[in-house]
C-alpha cells in the first residue's frame, strides 16, 4: 500500500474507513500470530476477529506473510516516497541522502503501536521460514525500486556502475544491524530508539571499510 504524506484525518471518508480496516487487520493478525501461532491461525480466524470477509482481506494484503510484515513494509514505502521527493544538494554523497531518507521514514511512523508491531513481525520472521523468505523477497524488491528511483532522478554515472547498488546494500545492512540491536532492548523501545540505533549503525559504516584483520595473539602455553 502506498504511503501518503496526507494525514489520515484529511483523507476522504471512504479512504479513512479502508485505512481503519487495514489497521484492524494488522493489529488482529499480529496478536493472533503471536498468541496462537502463525500456522495455527487461519484466514477465517483473522477475518472473524475483525468481522470482515476474505475478499476484504485480499483487497488489502496478498497473504498472511504480507500482513505480518506490513508495519516494516509501511516504513520502507515511506522511504521510497522520501527518495522521490528529496533534493540532493550540490555534490552530496548518495549514502548520506539515503540515510536521511530512511531516518525521515522512521520518523513518519507515528501510528499507535507501530514499534511493537515491528518487533512482533521481526520475531515471526526469525521463527517462521515463510515469513522470513517473504521478508527477504520484499527487501530485494525494495532495493531495486530504490535504485530505479535514484537512477531516474539523479545522474549517477554509467548504468553498470555498482556504487549506487552498494550504497543501498550498505543501507539495508545498517538497517538490519540496528533492527537486531533495537529488538533486543529491554522494555518497549519506540521509534526514537530505533532511529538512534540507525544513527549508530550509519556512523559505523566508514570504519567498516578500513577495518583490518590483524592476527590475534597466540594463547599462552599452559
Amino acid at each position: 500500500m502506498t504511503i501518503t504524506a496526507v494525514p489520515a484525518d484529511e483523507l476522504p471518508l471512504r479512504e479513512r474507513k479502508k485505512l481503519r480496516t487495514r489497521r484492524a487487520l494488522v493489529d488482529a493478525a499480529l496478536e493472533l500470530f503471536t498468541e496462537r501461532g502463525f500456522e495455527e491461525t487461519t484466514l477465517d480466524d483473522l477475518c472473524a476477529a475483525v468481522e470482515v470477509s476474505k475478499r476484504t482481506f485480499f483487497r488489502n494484503f496478498g497473504s498472511k506473510e504480507d500482513v505480518a510484515l506490513t508495519p516494516s513494509q509501511d516504513m520502507w514505502a515511506a522511504f521510497l516516497d522520501e527518495l522521490e521527493r528529496c533534493e540532493p544538494g550540490s555534490g552530496r554523497p548518495v549514502i548520506e541522502l539515503a540515510q536521511d531518507c530512511l531516518l525521515v521514514a522512521v520518523g513518519r511512523m507515528t501510528g499507535d503501536g507501530w514499534a511493537r508491531q515491528v518487533r512482533l513481525g521481526e520475531r515471526l520472521a526469525a521463527r517462521i521460514p515463510s515469513v522470513g523468505a517473504y521478508g527477504l523477497h520484499f527487501c530485494d524488491r525494495t532495493t531495486r525500486e530504490a535504485l530505479a528511483i535514484l537512477r531516474r532522478r539523479f545522474d549517477l554515472g554509467d548504468a553498470d556502475d555498482l556504487r549506487a547498488r552498494l550504497v543501498l546494500d550498505m543501507l539495508i545492512a545498517a538497517w538490519h544491524a540496528a533492527l537486531e540491536s533495537w529488538t533486543s532492548m529491554p522494555g518497549e523501545p519506540g521509534a526514537a530508539d530505533l532511529a538512534a540505533r540507525l544513527r549508530e549503525a550509519f556512523a559505523a559504516i566508514p570504519g567498516c571499510l578500513t577495518l583490518t584483520a590483524a592476527p590475534r595473539d597466540a594463547p599462552a602455553s599452559p
